[in-house]
């Protein structure tokens, strides 16, 4: 596949991005369209409250424009479109919800349930269109496994365990904007690997839309993506690796956001079971916050993990 299209589908979201922000945020403002702080949190946060959410959507435009551009309307094209505007649009219905009602929670988990479910069907239908295989494969080895019919499920399992994990993980200024780059970075080359173009555009598209919003949300953040940019983000990680065979992959490449989602479980699970906490807050990287690190300590430590997670998922992938 031609570098020079991935560079420049990169380049232009970034730039994109980059544009957009000065011209969208200012409108968030006076639309009063403030962040919401939930009060049990890390008290530093608390002086958050107020500053613009929603700045996902300079990253759904970014991507959007950019991946129009430069790659082929084929129904992979679609699944992806899917995957990441269709998560994304669930996001925009909760950021919304909690910025008109003024509380820190938007759409009831049931609501979200059927909004994701809805999105998660419809992209298996384009897959079932195109015969997409229903096979596994095993990271690092040869072995693979065909599910059947119980691929699908697996692919809805796929998309909801992404998104909300990836969800999680946007909690610290430019955490998630970082470690989704990195992730998207490695998926970038192995659809190039796999001959997937429109996973390769669309995840170097990525790239380029949230860096371009880490501009304007390193600390100290001038914006948050909300959960437009986060279940976007998420949905979009989750169809390239779907399309490009490397479900079992993901795991691995997305590490940083299964270590966030597997902290959520333990301290909910030890709070019931044993009426005790694990973590002094979940996910983990508040813990550390707690702990006495500084937001910019999480995150640079999170993205270095993030980097160590891509690189062995490179070299996983290299094996096969």
């Amino acid at each position: 596949m031609d570098m020079k299209v991935i560079l420049m589908a990169m380049g232009v979201s970034f730039l994109l991005a980059v544009i957009i922000g000065p011209l969208f945020i200012p409108l968030l403002r006076r639309l009063k369209f403030g962040q919401e702080i939930r009060e049990d949190g890390p008290q530093s946060h608390l002086k958050k409250k107020g500053t613009p959410t929603m700045g996902g959507i300079i990253i759904m435009v970014a991507l959007t424009l950019s991946f129009l551009k430069f790659s082929d309307k084929t129904t992979e094209f679609w699944v992806l479109l899917v995957a990441s505007l269709g998560f994304g649009l669930v996001g925009f219905l909760d950021d919304y919800i909690k910025i008109a009602f003024k509380r820190s929670l938007g759409l009831t988990a049931r609501q979200k349930l059927v909004g994701q479910l809805f999105f998660s069907i419809l992209m298996c239908v384009l897959l079932y269109s195109i015969h997409h295989s229903t096979a596994i494969s095993v990271p690092g080895t040869h072995w693979s496994f065909d599910l059947g019919w119980f691929y699908y499920v697996f692919v809805v399992i796929i998309l909801f365990a992404t998104s909300n994990s990836v969800n999680f993980t946007d909690g610290v200024d430019g955490l998630l904007s970082g470690t989704s780059a990195l992730a998207f970075g490695a998926f970038t080359l192995i659809a190039m690997n796999v001959s997937e173009p429109e996973s390769a555009v669309f995840s170097a598209a990525m790239i380029g839309a949230v860096l371009g919003f880490l501009v304007f949300n390193a600390h100290p953040a001038k914006v948050f993506m909300g959960d437009t940019g986060s279940l976007g983000i998420g949905g979009g990680l989750a169809a390239v690796a779907i399309l490009t065979k490397t479900e079992l992959l993901l795991i691995v490449i997305g590490g940083v956001f299964v270590l966030e989602m597997l902290s959520v479980i333990l301290q909910v699970g030890s709070f019931k079971l044993r009426k005790k906490r694990i973590f002094k807050m979940s996910p983990i990287h508040h813990h550390f916050e707690l702990s006495g690190w500084s937001e910019w300590r999480v995150v640079t430590t999170f993205w270095l993990v993030g980097l160590l997670f891509a690189a062995l998922g490179l070299f996983l992938h290299r094996g096969l």
